[in-house]
């Protein structure tokens, strides 16, 4: 079987996020919109697809841009349909830097695996790198409590202007919050792609401005919107 896609003018996020002029032209509205598309194609293969379709390879290189920086995922080659009646294992699939952590010690795989994955992009698309390094610090003892206190804005990719509008500052934020929510080591504890799709797609103010927020009050059950309290998001 093979699959026809559009030509995609400008290659792929990861080469585009790479390069210092596309990556200027790349602001953060264009940002929040790739990572929203991406989480809208996401949600539909795990969620209207019967049988459910998982990736198995969401990486900044298989999210593809067109001539007006709309994304298109990409790279169905490790794909699977899951089975709901039975228990799917398979073989490692995937790029290194965004599989999931359950997969060093199960084959089990499940859509939780590319909600991972997509957290990982999340991030690496507001870094502008990818956020190895970041997720590092947060894992480990002896820096976690660095990393927590750092803000947001210390983290942005620093070859764009912080957001000023506020309603891109909040699609900023916001991503930045579910995007941690995603890397959860606990499966169960990762919110459906359905359930990010939905939340980006809500509307809101910020309740606190991106300059005073800290990566530690992103990681906790509360979203920094209108000043409500969600602890909804991840499934128990």
């Amino acid at each position: 079987m093979f699959l026809v896609y559009e030509y995609m003018e400008k290659g792929s996020l990861f080469s585009v996020l790479r390069n210092d002029a596309e990556a200027v032209e790349l602001d953060w509205s264009k940002r929040t919109n790739i990572i929203k598309g991406t989480t809208y194609a996401l949600s539909y293969m795990h969620h209207d697809c019967v049988p459910q379709i998982v990736h198995r390879d969401v990486t900044s290189n298989n999210i593809l841009l067109n001539s007006e920086l709309e994304a298109c995922l990409s790279d169905f080659g490790t794909a699977k349909l899951l089975d709901p009646n039975s228990f799917n294992q398979t073989m490692l699939a995937g790029t290194y830097g965004y599989i999931a952590p359950e997969l060093a010690y199960t084959m089990a795989i499940s859509a939780k695996c590319d909600v991972y994955s997509f957290g990982v992009v999340a991030l690496e698309t507001l870094m502008g790198k990818h956020p190895g390094e970041l997720l590092s610090w947060l894992s480990s003892p002896s820096s976690a409590s660095l990393a927590h206190n750092m803000k947001l804005t210390e983290i942005l990719d620093q070859r764009l202007p912080p957001p000023e509008n506020r309603p891109v500052e909040r699609d900023v934020v916001l991503v930045a919050i579910l995007a941690f929510a995603c890397l959860n080591d606990k499966p169960k504890c990762r919110p459906t792609m359905k359930q990010v799709s939905q939340r980006l797609a809500r509307k809101g103010l910020l309740a606190k401005r991106l300059s005073d927020l800290s990566l530690g009050q992103l990681m906790i059950p509360k979203v920094y919107l209108d000043g409500e309290s969600e602890t909804g998001i991840a499934e128990t």
